[in-house]
């Protein structure tokens, strides 16, 4: 399998654009906790007013669904240009062009984690707490991994040919943001919709996150499943469109 065969590239081009992540900026990866921390104070600002009678440890709240969206956000963001923003990789060697895809998931895949490591003393600190439901973590995040990477596939193949994908993308993006439970609790939304609104993969992830990490519970076999379900789902797609569509990279770029 490519993945085996190819680890020590993708580790190689992993740890690069780690570096030239936080290598490029003055504050490094500090910025990754200030961003989401700087978002949830202007939301909390804004929002906790309207629901602080219906969620305990709102801000927490708010930072677990904001750096859980950040992940998407940025890993699909960032994957749109893994083709076309490394040229000589495509053109004069042959190697897997999933690799270059998978390499910079990863990139924000461990960004992520380590904005999640970062939230689990402000979980001490703010009174929620921690439980053995945290060890859950991993499964969920590996999970997520998986539909951001399928969705990355499809986009770093499309962006090739239509390079105005990334600012319909980051319309998108934003769209999801709000239609996403980030701001608001689920109970805020019309019993007659939340069937249809649960059906949103992300929209169970962020619930998944936030048993394990705020509620101290299992998270619902059903979320696991349909996550599961969109993430293999979303992967097999995202390999079948970038398989059909890799033909012509050479060429376009």
């Amino acid at each position: 399998m490519w993945i085996v065969e190819y680890r020590e590239l993708i580790k190689i081009l992993t740890i690069s654009d780690l570096k030239v992540k936080y290598q490029s900026s003055v504050l490094g990866f500090a910025w990754s906790l200030l961003n989401p921390l700087l978002m949830m104070l202007v939301l909390y600002l804004v929002f906790n007013n309207v629901f602080k009678n219906n969620q305990n440890h709102f801000a927490l709240y708010l930072l677990i669904g904001i750096i859980s969206w950040r992940f998407l956000s940025i890993g699909t963001s960032a994957s749109m240009m893994a083709i076309v923003g490394k040229p000589s990789l495509v053109t004069k060697i042959y190697i897997p062009r999933q690799v270059l895809v998978m390499s910079t998931v990863l990139s924000s895949f461990i960004s992520s984690i380590l904005e999640f490591l970062v939230l689990v003393p402000l979980l001490i600190i703010l009174g929620a707490g921690v439980s053995p439901y945290i060890l859950i973590f991993p499964l969920i995040h590996i999970i997520y991994f998986m539909i951001v990477y399928g969705i990355s596939l499809i986009l770093a193949a499309l962006y090739v040919y239509y390079r105005d994908l990334n600012q319909i993308w980051d319309v998108l993006i934003q769209i999801g943001f709000f239609l996403s439970p980030i701001v608001y609790p689920l109970t805020t939304v019309p019993p007659q919709y939340l069937m249809y609104y649960m059906l949103n993969p992300i929209t169970a992830l962020m619930q998944m996150y936030r048993d394990v990490l705020l509620y101290h519970q299992p998270p619902a076999l059903a979320d696991v499943a349909l996550t599961l379900a969109a993430a293999l789902i979303l992967m097999a797609a995202g390999t079948l469109v970038f398989k059909r569509l890799e033909r012509r990279f050479a060429e376009e770029i």
